[in-house]
């Protein structure tokens, strides 16, 4: 009598728990995260002219406009720091959440006929779609040290906290991505919405000027934006400004926190119909 011999099979079973996150998928995947990373890098630049001079020619440019408009003839104060610098090291962070925002909302619809062919964790897609903005940040702020120099203001301590305010502005950026990725794969007009999202958000955050402008009154509701303590706390740690940010930040963290786990609840929660209806 021959043996029978049976093969392994896999069931893949719908989750059933709301707070059923398996993030530790995303290390079983990471050969996957790495490559799709890599994969939005070349494709990002790939037949490009300038490459990755782009990356540093979107923050000067904005500066220089910022500067013009808002610096020379609205004469917003920038505390006693020259106002390109100011308004540059602001928007450093805030670049790096647009980027991110705008290619991990993306993510699951651009990517449709791989979820709709192979099994892995749909997490994987927005997480290695926010990696690429990284390498955008780190050509940037060769530039940002070169202004520093310029102007002659010297580099801290503070600067250590730098990589904490940078994990915020990336937390903050797949947070909202996870929500709009899992909203865009059921109605398609949210990639139409993104982009006037984005414009509107970095009115309401002191890119081009700075928070102390607001009324006291209002500056919790103000900090609710979680924007606003990453911005604040990067012109903090480079700029050395001695105003007290704390509250802001704080607050912002808080808000960072609860749109990741719902963001996590709600994504992994739609995970299981994506593949139909993507």
């Amino acid at each position: 009598m021959k043996n029978i011999i049976e093969k392994p099979s896999l069931v893949i079973d719908p989750h059933r728990n709301w707070f059923s996150l398996e993030l530790s998928d995303l290390i079983h995947y990471r050969e996957l995260l790495f490559f799709l990373t890599w994969r939005d890098i070349k494709v990002r630049y790939k037949q490009t002219i300038l490459g990755v001079v782009w990356a540093l020619l979107q923050p000067l440019l904005t500066m220089v406009i910022f500067s013009v408009i808002f610096g020379n003839l609205a004469k917003l104060p920038s505390e006693g720091i020259p106002y390109p610098i100011f308004t540059y090291t602001a928007l450093l962070p805030w670049q790096l959440f647009a980027f991110a925002l705008t290619n991990s909302s993306n993510s699951l619809v651009g990517n449709q006929a791989l979820v709709s062919k192979v099994y892995f964790p749909r997490l994987v897609i927005p997480f290695a779609s926010v990696l690429p903005a990284l390498l955008d940040f780190a050509v940037s702020f060769l530039v940002l040290l070169g202004l520093l120099a310029y102007y002659q203001i010297p580099i801290t301590s503070r600067i250590l906290s730098l990589p904490f305010f940078l994990l915020l502005a990336v937390i903050s950026a797949l947070a909202v991505g996870l929500w709009l990725s899992a909203l865009n794969v059921e109605y398609r007009d949210v990639r139409y919405v993104v982009p006037f999202l984005t414009q509107v958000w970095m009115y309401a955050t002191p890119v081009a000027y700075s928070s102390s402008l607001i009324p006291e009154k209002w500056r919790l509701l103000y900090a609710l934006n979680p924007l606003t303590g990453v911005v604040e706390g990067f012109r903090w740690a480079l700029l050395g400004q001695s105003s007290n940010i704390s509250g802001l930040v704080w607050v912002s963290i808080a808000i960072i926190i609860l749109l990741m786990i719902s963001g996590l609840i709600y994504f992994k929660h739609m995970e299981d119909t994506f593949a139909d209806v993507i």
